[in-house]
C-alpha cells in the first residue's frame, strides 16, 4: 500500500518543492534511494518536507532519523498524541502546511474530535495539555513532564516547521482548489495517509543510515529513551557538520546569539530587524546570515529575493539545504524543553 501510494502521488509531490531541484527515485544516487525506501514503506508516500533535503543527503537521513523515530515509531506514547503536538508546533510557528496535514491525520485517528485551530479546547484534558504545551515556546514553567518521545516531535517539528515555509507552499492542495473542495481534499488525505502508514514501526530501523554521534548537552531530554538519544545525536551531528561547511563562523555566532535572547513572539511583518542585525557581518555574508536568521526566527518571511541574493555567493542546491536545515535546527534545539522526566505510568496515550 505504501509504495503504491508513494508511486502515484510522486509526480505532485514534486511540484510541492521549491527554490531547489526534486531528487526523482530513478535518478537518486545510493545515499538517497535507502532513504526514500524507508519512506515509502513507513510514511507511505514521498513526504516533501522530507525529500526537499535530498540535495544534501546527510541531512536528508537526518531529517527522517528524527522524523521516523519520534513520530512513527512504536513507543510508549500513542501516535494521535504525538500528531497532537505536531499539529500544535506547527501551529505556533505559523506553518499552514504542516498544520492541514497533521491536523487531518489527528482528525482521522480521533474520528474527527479535533480540528486544528481550536487544539487547545478539546475536551481530553490529556490532550489538551499536551496542545498547550506544545504551542508555546520554551515553556518552562508546566505542571507536568511531558514524555521525551512528545519533546522529541516537538524538536522535530520546530525544524520541519521552518524548513516547509521556506521550500514549500501553504498546502499540499494546489492553491486554484476551490476552498469547500480543499477541506474534503484534506480529510480524505488524512484517511489515505493514516491508513497507508498502517501499523508503528521498531523503533531504530533508521539509525544505520549516520553514523553514532555523541548526544550534544542541549539535547538531554532524549538520554531517557536510548533510541531517541542515538537518533537526535545523528542528526545533531550531520547538521553540525553541514553547518560548517556552508554557513560562515560570524553567521552562526550572530544566529546563536539572536537565538539566546529570544522569547519565541513572532517578530513581526517587517524584515528591518534582520536588515539592521546582518550590519555586523562582512557584506559578503549579510545574504547568508539574512537567510539563516530569517529561517531560524521568521521562516514565513523568507523570498525569492532572500533565496536569489544568497544564492549570488553560494549557488548550489547543497548549500541552500545546508545553511537553513543549521539555521532551522539551531532554534529547534533552542525550543526544546532541556530538562525533562518520563510520565510515570507506561500507559499510552490515546
Amino acid at each position: 500500500m505504501g509504495v503504491m501510494l508513494a508511486r502515484a502521488s510522486l509526480p505532485g509531490v514534486l511540484a510541492q518543492i521549491r527554490h531547489v531541484a526534486p531528487v526523482r527515485p530513478s535518478a537518486a544516487p545510493e545515499p538517497v534511494t535507502r532513504v526514500y525506501a524507508q519512506l515509502e514503506h513507513d510514511f507511505g508516500m514521498l513526504a516533501p518536507p522530507v525529500i526537499l533535503h535530498a540535495p544534501a543527503p546527510e541531512l536528508l537521513a537526518a531529517c527522517w532519523i528524527m522524523l521516523r523515530e519520534s513520530l512513527l515509531a512504536e513507543g510508549t506514547v500513542g501516535r494521535a498524541a504525538k500528531e497532537m503536538a505536531a499539529a500544535a508546533v506547527s501551529l505556533g510557528n505559523r506553518c499552514p502546511y504542516c498544520v492541514d496535514v497533521h491536523g487531518a491525520m489527528l482528525r482521522s485517528m480521533t474520528g474527527g474530535r479535533y480540528t486544528a485551530g481550536e487544539l487547545e479546547t478539546v475536551p481530553d484534558p490529556d490532550m489538551r495539555r499536551i496542545a498547550a504545551w506544545a504551542r508555546s515556546w520554551q515553556p518552562r514553567e508546566i505542571s507536568w513532564r511531558p514524555h521525551a518521545e512528545l519533546v522529541a516531535v516537538a524538536t522535530t517539528f520546530h525544524y520541519l516547521n521552518r524548513m516547509v515555509n521556506v521550500f514549500l507552499a501553504d498546502s499540499p492542495i494546489p492553491p486554484q482548489v476551490p476552498g469547500s473542495l480543499q477541506r474534503v481534499l484534506m480529510r480524505l488525505f488524512g484517511t489515505v495517509m493514516s491508513s497507508a502508514t498502517g501499523r508503528p514501526g521498531a523503533p531504530g530501523a533508521s539509525l544505520s543510515l549516520l553514523p553514532g554521534a555523541e548526544l550534544p548537552a542541549d539535547l538531554s531530554w532524549a538520554r531517557e529513551e536510548p533510541i531517541l538519544a542515538q537518533a537526535f545525536s545523528r542528526a545533531a551531528a550531520a547538521v553540525e557538520t553541514a553547518g560548517s561547511l556552508s554557513v560562515p563562523r560570524t553567521v552562526r555566532e550572530l544566529v546563536t546569539a539572536h537565538l539566546a535572547g529570544w522569547d519565541g513572539a513572532p517578530v513581526g511583518l517587517s524584515r528591518s530587524w534582520v536588515t539592521d542585525a546582518v550590519r555586523l557581518l562582512a557584506p559578503v555574508h549579510r545574504p547568508a546570515g539574512r537567510l539563516a536568521l530569517l529561517t531560524a526566527m521568521a521562516a514565513y518571511q523568507v523570498d525569492d529575493q532572500v533565496i536569489e541574493e544568497f544564492r549570488q555567493g553560494r549557488p548550489g542546491d547543497r548549500a541552500l539545504i545546508e545553511l537553513t536545515s543549521w539555521a532551522a535546527f539551531a532554534a529547534a534545539r533552542r525550543a526544546a524543553v532541556p530538562a525533562l522526566s518520563p510520565i510515570p505510568s507506561k500507559r499510552r496515550t490515546s
